[in-house]
């Protein structure tokens, strides 16, 4: 097996492999190891400590190394352990392998005194400076963790609301949070292995110095100077290997509290800001040179820093205007094409795109826009995107928010496709007050209209609301009518805004639940074409879409008998019909309706023309007339009487009814006997007929 094979072996089973890392080094503090294998395990704990140590300058943000809370205590058990065998080694055999020899003799010059000192030294700096340091970094990083988290949340709730992100990047950062939250708290408690670590070190250190004097001395008989010098040095040559991995593992976990989140490892970012300002190299230079002259003082180095300081210095400020020039040059070449103007087919390509929804605003509008706790416009259409994708079952396009200078300065238009649809006007700075027919008083205002359903209203002063809302009027803040309004336009146009792009994700997302019916539709029995004009017609009339797999699993079993997306929709709907009846005006079980004279049903029928495109209604003029201005003619009493005009006809006719009263009479809703739930009463209160 080669080495990427045994690589690649340790990595599939390395959930076991560190399972049994930790019961080895457990059993390390009971099985006396010999001195060939503890050198081996000395050099591994010191390579492990600066791979860690690399890891963590390379690491660019401090979740991408979130398992080291976890190595912390997996370090400091093995340097424990490790510790303990070269300990029982020492006492038994005054002799612990060659590295422990070699640091306390060659590394310290066989002088006990200074090996102590020196150990002394690295165990101050590692308790005292570092890992102090790091423990109250890591206990301030979790504090303000924790109190930052609810500001985050608000942030992505904010951004998912306003159409910025979707769903599955919302969650992932959410878990990115939780993450952090719980990294710098783990990292709070892990550095206390740290500390604790650097205090057993002494006390080890100590317990060694004494327990070789009692053993040397009394035991083997030794010389109390010879027992000192013996047990000392290798006391200390075991402290100086232990207490440079735990330096490094120090290091490691301050540089991972204290980094911040980069886009490059930590060496680029000490070097692009420490080297950013050649000005202060300059200084250092000066103050270096200032040094060097003078008397009593060793001028070689001052002098040799002072004029390394002063190239780096100069190279930089070379470096520094080469960029600078660079950019201006790319400035100007990009004024430049700016003025000329777009040429390219990918500029023009840009010019060309136009926003599905978009909402401009006159400059007396734009306060409305402004953030305010959640309230402003961009949240409230992000809300109002949610609630119409849970009433019609698809999800609607981003709004775009703009101002509009040409715009009077309290207008509003609602553009589609960059076609103006609607507009209106709003008075910021008032409350728009609408009589629902029981208001007990008059109330001072400005006379408008309600934008969305054309209702009479009044523009009232903030400071009359109270009132207002008392004598029973409906009172609305200028932004609310804003969003009811936008709300009926994209409501009145969601069959537009269904392209096929939005069709396809549709369908992605049905084949995710149930993917047999998706295979089995589509392509072999309808296109996805014809399924978006199916859907389309519902939306038209707004039939929510939500119960998809009634719709596919209805078009996979009449797809193949008809082309025609006009009966296809037909058949669908009646597939709906639930949805269809939890939408009529039934009142106690009864339904009241419009039905048509059966010689305008015969006159509809008999119109119909077959085409390679499709049905169409040629009606004569006339007999069309007369419809329009009887349906016209019944809405109108129903509405004025407070009933709601509904049409029932046969599902023959159903489809063609509707196309002909569609413009000239919104209001009215065309069914069909099988879009009716079987439990509803029909009560006929008029009939559309040719007179």
């Amino acid at each position: 097996m080669n080495g990427t094979g045994i690589v690649r072996t340790l990595l599939q089973y390395s959930d076991i492999a560190v399972s049994v890392l930790v019961l080895l080094v457990v059993a390390m503090m009971i099985i006396p190891l010999p001195p060939p294998l503890l050198d081996v395990l000395l050099v591994f704990n010191l390579t492990f400590a600066m791979v860690v140590v690399l890891v963590t300058m390379y690491t660019t943000e401090p979740l991408d190394f979130g398992v080291f809370p976890s190595l912390l205590l997996l370090t400091t058990l093995l340097r424990l352990a490790l510790n303990v065998s070269s300990t029982r080694l020492i006492l038994l055999h005054a002799y612990a392998g060659e590295v422990i020899e070699q640091f306390g003799s060659f590394v310290v010059g066989g002088n006990p005194v200074v090996g102590f000192v020196v150990f002394v030294i690295l165990v101050v700096v590692q308790f005292v400076v570092i890992t102090r340091g790091a423990e109250r970094v890591a206990e301030v990083a979790a504090r303000f963790t924790l109190d930052a988290m609810p500001g985050k949340q608000m942030s992505i709730d904010a951004d998912l609301n306003a159409g910025l992100i979707d769903d599955d990047e919302a969650r992932r950062r959410r878990r990115e949070i939780e993450r952090e939250s719980d990294f710098y708290g783990a990292m709070d408690g892990a550095s206390k292995f740290v500390k604790g670590d650097a205090i057993a070190a002494i006390v080890i250190t100590l317990i060694n110095i004494i327990g070789g004097l009692i053993v040397g001395v009394l035991q083997q008989g030794l010389p109390l100077a010879e027992s000192l010098m013996t047990y000392t040095l290798l006391t200390v040559g075991d402290g100086l290997v232990s207490q440079l991995p735990a330096l490094l593992i120090s290091v490691s976990a301050g540089i991972a509290v204290t980094r911040a989140a980069s886009d490059v490892e930590l060496g680029s970012d000490v070097a692009s800001q420490l080297l950013q300002k050649p000005r202060a190299l300059y200084i250092a230079a000066a103050l270096l040179l200032a040094f060097g002259v003078v008397p009593g003082l060793p001028a070689p180095p001052f002098l040799i820093l002072a004029a390394a300081s002063a190239l780096v210095a100069r190279n930089l400020s070379q470096a520094t205007a080469t960029e600078a020039a660079e950019a201006d040059r790319r400035e100007a070449e990009e004024a430049e094409e700016e003025k000329k103007g777009p040429e390219g087919p990918e500029e023009m390509a840009r010019m060309l795109q136009v926003d599905p929804v978009a909402v401009e605003l006159g400059y007396g509008l734009l306060p409305l826009a402004e953030e305010k706790k959640g309230e402003g416009l961009m949240d409230r259409i992000g809300l109002l995107r949610r609630q119409l994708a849970t009433e019609l079952g698809m999800v609607l396009p981003l709004v775009r928010l703009r101002d509009n200078m040409t715009l009077d300065a309290n207008s509003y238009a609602i553009k589609l496709r960059g076609v103006v649809v609607a507009e209106g006007e709003l008075m910021a700075d008032r409350h728009l007050a609408m009589d629902p027919g029981d208001a007990e008083d008059d109330v001072s205002g400005i006379e408008t209209v309600e934008p969305a359903f054309g209702l009479p209203a009044k523009w009232v002063a903030s400071e009359d609301t109270d009132r207002a809302e008392i004598l029973g009027y409906t009172v609305v803040d200028p932004s609310s009518v804003l969003m009811t309004h936008v709300a009926e336009v994209l409501k009145r146009h969601a069959h537009e805004l269904l392209s096929r792009q939005e069709t396809k994700i549709i369908l992605d997302a049905v084949s995710e639940s149930t993917p047999a019916v998706v295979d089995e539709l589509v392509p072999d029995v309808v296109r996805l074409g014809d399924i978006q004009k199916v859907l389309q017609n519902l939306l038209r009339e707004g039939v929510p879409i939500r119960d998809l797999l009634t719709i596919f699993e209805t078009l996979a079993d009449y797809g193949p008998m008809m082309q025609d997306t006009d009966r296809l929709s037909e058949i669908v709907r009646q597939s709906l019909y639930r949805t269809i009846s939890g939408q009529l005006p039934v009142q106690e079980g009864r339904l009241r309706v419009i039905i048509l004279d059966p010689a305008v049903e015969q006159a509809v029928l008999d119109s119909l023309e077959q085409t390679e495109n499709g049905t169409f209604i040629a009606l004569d003029p006339d007999v069309q007339a007369s419809i329009i201005r009887s349906a016209q003619e019944i809405s109108n009493d129903l509405l004025e009487r407070g009933v709601e005009p509904v049409v029932l006809c046969s599902p023959t006719v159903r489809f063609y009814f509707r196309r002909i009263t569609e413009e000239p009479v919104p209001e009215l809703k065309v069914v069909s006997y099988q879009e009716v739930e079987p439990s509803i009463e029909i009560e006929a209160v008029g009939k559309v007929d040719l007179s």
